[in-house]
């Protein structure tokens, strides 16, 4: 192991040693806090041999006892925080189950197939309620169920499958991603070196035999091409030997099974044959399909990692370090990691945020263009909330944290991003059966043609099987979907749209109805208070503004930012939903909202119905009106009219009044408009539509929407969207820029012309050569350049979703 690797993963250090661990009293270097910490826990707990037994394969048991007690420490609770959070428990009639999230590391992914294997095994654990492999970053996301099964079993059963599982860290990823890089330059290394060597010396003898070589020179070219050929084989190709062992172990062949055989059968024939010095060699074809393959796989490999690059370089938007104000005032410099809730950092121009959080002294303009994909820098004042992953690019700025870690809006937007790259559409699912299948009549088929050709012309019958064997690799077929869906996921989100299921770009091109809520959606959900009108002379403006403000307080609505702060405190507040807030005031019942909850019984009309009005009662006795206005998203005219043209029919759903919703529908151009509804109303409106054979968007952002988000189609929650919407929503549109519906639409149009036209490319081309394969027009390595070629060719096509339109939308300001 290098001076630059981690003692106790291996894996390398980028960069200085930062982190260490006293282990057999040395300072063992270590790749980040977590190998730390389990390193201390693994020598405090007096598993310190387990160091010496890794290094000792004469004593596997040992490392196998070590690795199970390495595993039960991720059991402990210290040691989850960086890779596992709590879920909202289900709860139950019987008794409520906690439930958490781990993201993993996964060691040795290397097709689709590895995909299937690990989802499958893993799921059938019982506890565990849903797995997500992703591909390209080799990660896996587990929902599991703590009291059922513990973390330490769950990553013991991934190792009882040939692989290792790591909790997930962005610097283990990153490493184990160069890591990999590194390893295939080698092995291609390896191969394009042979492969050089050995066609000169095939040469040799082509040429030899044409004009009478003697036999002893040609038993020497043979064994010299068998030695060169050898590390080509046992190196350079031993993943392909790899994940077929491992395939065929958990009896699922996948598309390294064909490949190895054939690459192993065509070794073999060749060794026998000098051995015997008889026969023809072909260590040069063996070694030239080897390097074909890899090639393959290497550009195919640096075509995921260039895809997935938006979702890891959210991971990077973080500081390496920021200053901590402590409670003497003066400051000192630790890193993101150890922050707690509660901590106040002190940001500077040009700094990255490095945790969620409040401010508490001082004004600026933070730049939140990585996240939402908006250039412009927002204003932010005493009391605003900042994002980790931002940057302050005017003054300096006090930040009391909020949210640490895994718990940040920035790694939600990661996980929701990974979860829509490594989601699986029903066409993915499809395609990967198929490949399955697929797999398994190439080897019956093979068989077929060996004996075939063994009647006709026995010297070409196993040359012939191993090009069926090679050209009819179904990689293209497993890479056509995933290579679009993880393109045009990062593509979206650099526009600030993030898409958190894969049923969105396979729904959005049936939509044919889409439904607004209003407030917060179509309009800036930036309201002002513009009018009180005082009911009751009890109280004064002042005294009612304040009580009124105070219940507000307590509620995520865009309407509570329209009143000032109050310092009144406010007991045994209850939010009900669309109706308004209710709390006690020095003994008093306080409400505020519609006049049907706030005051039930007596008649209250509002003033008049061009601005949304509130009722504020006391003991139900109304006091006061509070009117506040909104104004209209300067893209919703525009976006409302596009819409249309492209033939969807647009609705308005609000608990608004009627005057302002039919003010606001009628300003945008919408004709189908309802008031005053209810969370009920949203959904009976949407299920009737969804009766009659339509399919729905629904775009909302407040508690209220939560219903009617769930019940749709599809759902959209905007930027500003209280947390429940968040997570019942299948899309969350970070910028807050309509523009992105239409891109999206239009994106996901492109998605499903760009599958259709890499599952018709995949199959055309397996259903193609497979009879020229098996006819014997195919030479082994033309076999693999072709299969090498349909797989780039699939990645091509997918990476044009990560392109811009032709056509900018220059008045959307695109």
């Amino acid at each position: 192991m290098s001076e630059k690797s981690c003692f106790h993963c291996h894996l390398p250090i980028n960069g200085p040693v930062q982190f260490t661990a006293l282990i057999d009293g040395e300072d063992r270097p270590m790749c980040c806090p977590g190998c730390q910490a389990v390193a201390t826990a693994i020598v405090s707990g007096g598993l310190d041999n387990y160091y010496r037994y890794r290094s000792e394969p004469a004593q596997q048991a040992d490392l196998s006892q070590a690795l199970k007690a390495e595993y039960k420490l991720y059991d402990r609770e210290d040691l989850q925080q960086s890779f596992i959070r709590s879920l909202p428990s289900s709860r139950s009639s019987h008794s409520p189950q906690q439930k958490y999230e781990a993201r993993l590391l996964i060691e040795g992914i290397t097709c689709s197939a590895c995909v299937w294997l690990l989802e499958h095994h893993i799921s059938s654990i019982k506890g565990v309620e849903s797995v997500t492999v992703n591909l390209s970053q080799h990660t896996a996301t587990v929902t599991f169920i703590s009291d059922t099964v513990k973390i330490s079993e769950i990553m013991l059963a991934v190792l009882a499958v040939g692989y290792r599982a790591h909790p997930w860290r962005q610097e283990q990823q990153d490493a184990l991603l160069e890591k990999e890089h590194k390893q295939f330059i080698r092995r291609l290394a390896v191969a394009s070196i042979g492969t050089m060597q050995v066609m000169m010396y095939a040469i040799a003898m082509y040429a030899g035999g044409s004009q009478g070589m003697e036999s002893e020179f040609r038993t020497l070219m043979r064994w010299v091409s068998a030695l060169i050929a050898t590390p080509v084989v046992f190196y350079s190709a031993r993943p392909f030997f790899s994940a077929a062992w491992r395939d065929i172990k958990n009896r699922h062949p996948g598309m390294d099974v064909p490949v190895s055989i054939a690459i192993g059968g065509a070794y073999l024939a060749s060794l026998w044959g000098t051995i015997q010095g008889t026969g023809e060699v072909y260590f040069d074809s063996v070694s030239m399909f080897t390097l074909f393959l890899l090639s393959g796989r290497f550009l195919e490999m640096r075509a995921r990692h260039h895809t997935n690059q938006t979702s890891r370089s959210l991971h990077l938007l973080l500081p390496e370090s920021c200053l901590r104000v402590n409670k003497d005032g003066n400051t000192e410099r630790v890193s993101p990691s150890d922050l707690q809730v509660g901590d106040n950092i002190r940001i500077l121009t040009g700094e990255n945020i490095p945790a969620d959080g409040t401010i508490l002294n001082g004004q600026s303009s933070i730049n939140e263009s990585a996240l939402t994909g908006e250039y412009l820098p927002v204003a932010k004042h005493i009391g605003d909330q900042v994002t980790a992953g931002t940057i302050n690019t005017e003054n300096a700025i006090e930040v009391e944290v909020t949210h640490v870690g895994q718990n940040t809006r920035l790694s939600a937007i990661a996980r929701l991003l990974e979860q829509a790259q490594g989601d699986k559409p029903t066409i993915a699912r499809q395609a990967d059966r198929v490949a399955g299948w697929f797999v398994c009549t190439v080897l019956i088929a093979s068989v077929g043609v060996y004996f075939y050709w063994l009647q006709h012309e026995p010297d070409d019958a196993f040359w012939i099987v191993l090009s069926v064997l090679v050209a009819t690799c179904p990689c293209a077929l497993s890479l056509a979907t995933p290579a679009a869906l993880t393109a045009v996921t990062g593509f979206l989100q650099s526009k600030g749209m993030l898409i958190s299921h894969s049923r969105v770009l396979e729904g959005l091109p049936q939509i044919t109805h889409v439904i607004f809520d209003k407030t917060g959606t179509l309009t800036q959900g930036d309201l002002s208070l513009t009018s009180v009108k005082i009911l009751n002379k009890t109280y004064s403006r002042s005294e009612l503004l304040d009580v009124a403000a105070a219940l507000e307080s307590h509620s995520e609505h865009p309407i509570a930012h329209a009143f000032p702060a109050s310092t009144t405190p406010v007991k045994d507040v209850e939010n009900i939903t669309a109706q308004g807030l209710q709390g006690r005031i020095a003994g008093h019942t306080w409400r505020i909202g519609k006049p049907s909850f706030v005051s039930p019984g007596m008649e209250a009309s509002p003033p008049d119905n061009h601005l949304t009005w509130l009722l504020l009662s006391c003991d139900k006795m109304p006091l006061a009106w509070f009117g506040l206005d909104d104004t209209l998203r300067p893209e919703a005219k525009q976006i409302i009219s596009e819409l249309t043209t492209k033939g969807l029919q647009v609705g308005l759903l609000s608990g608004d009044n009627q005057g302002v919703v039919n003010r606001v529908g009628k300003e945008l151009g919408i004709e189908s408009c309802h008031a005053q509804a209810t969370p009920d109303d949203k959904l009976g409106y949407v299920q009737q539509l969804q009766a009659q054979g339509n399919r729905v968007l629904m775009i909302g952002d407040g508690v209220n929407d939560i219903p009617v988000l769930a019940a749709a189609d599809l759902s959209v929650a905007m930027n500003t969207a209280s947390d429940l919407a968040r997570t019942h929503a299948d899309a969350l549109l970070l910028s807050g820029d309509l523009n992105q519906l239409l891109t999206s639409i239009d994106k996901a149009c492109d998605t499903r012309r760009i599958i259709r036209e890499n599952m018709t490319w995949a199959l055309g081309y397996n259903l193609l050569v497979l009879p020229l394969a098996a006819s014997g027009w195919l030479a082994p390595w033309m076999a693999a350049i072709g299969m090498s070629a349909s797989s780039l060719v699939v990645v091509g096509n997918a990476l044009r979703l990560s392109k811009p339109p032709k056509q900018d939308r220059a008045t959307h300001g695109e």
